[in-house]
């Protein structure tokens, strides 16, 4: 029974991240995801400096890299919560690949109208190349009539 407990448990809390808007914010924007990975990169490194023996107060107030390391935490954290509170931003690009195939329609109708030997290897390949030959004759000319004869 308790196994059965724990997965109804994983199952609702997976639900509960799937309606929670901050999670689902995490997951959709990259740059907010990017900016909380440089503050727990940049706190981990401060977090080692502190931990290496001198008196934590000592370290903040004299360790230069330290300082730097901090100030980039809190700037990174002050990006991702603004980045959390502005509403998600929309995709800049217009029209998608409906757009992107219209181009390349009117592009292609165009290189057909205005170049006749692409024009004539299109034409070749749809319906198949024009039967070349020579034309002779089977019948012979007619001969002229004689001088003097009338008709």
């Amino acid at each position: 029974m308790a196994a059965k407990d724990r997965i109804g448990k994983a199952s609702e809390a997976a639900r509960a991240a799937q309606r929670n808007q901050y999670v689902q914010r995490l997951i959709s924007d990259e740059e907010l995801r990017t900016n909380l990975l440089a503050a727990y990169g940049a706190a981990r490194n401060a977090y080692g400096r502190m931990s290496n023996g001198k008196p934590a107060s000592k370290a903040l107030f004299e360790d230069r890299k330290l300082q730097r390391e901090l100030r980039e935490a809190a700037n990174a954290l002050r990006d991702a919560s603004s980045a959390l509170r502005e509403p998600a931003r929309r995709s800049r690009r217009r029209g998608g690949p409906g757009r992107a195939l219209l181009l390349l329609v009117v592009g292609a109708a165009l290189a057909l109208a205005l170049n006749e030997g692409l024009r004539s290897k299109v034409l070749d390949m749809l319906f198949g190349a024009e039967e070349k030959f020579d034309y002779t004759s089977t019948t012979s000319p007619p001969q002229p009539a004689p001088a003097g004869a009338t008709s």
